[in-house]
């Protein structure tokens, strides 16, 4: 399923950009950065819950916030594309 993923992080402390590199090194490991703090995932049930609990393990829930938008399996009609930074093709072929 593909699950989209903003945050907003507090960086007005050393320890708040500390935390927004944690979160975005998290969010790097499960999916494609979209814009600067916008990340698709396509990812299954139980590595959508792991995400969710490593996320919440890094932020501080008084100063920052995630936002999972779940857009299930049948996601290309929901997700339109203009400009640059063209997205990944999760259903087809990977070339390495």
């Amino acid at each position: 399923m593909l699950v989209l993923l903003t945050y907003d992080v507090s960086t007005e402390t050393a320890d708040g950009k500390k935390r927004l590199n944690r979160v975005a090194k998290k969010c790097l490991s499960y999916g494609q950065r979209v814009q600067n703090s916008v990340f698709e995932c396509n990812i299954d049930w139980s590595k959508y819950l792991e995400l969710q609990n490593e996320l919440k393990a890094i932020i501080n829930t008084e100063k920052d916030s995630l936002r999972f938008y779940n857009l299930g399996n049948n996601y290309s009609q929901k997700v339109i594309h203009i400009g640059i930074k063209p997205s990944v093709d999760f259903e087809g072929d990977l070339i390495v």
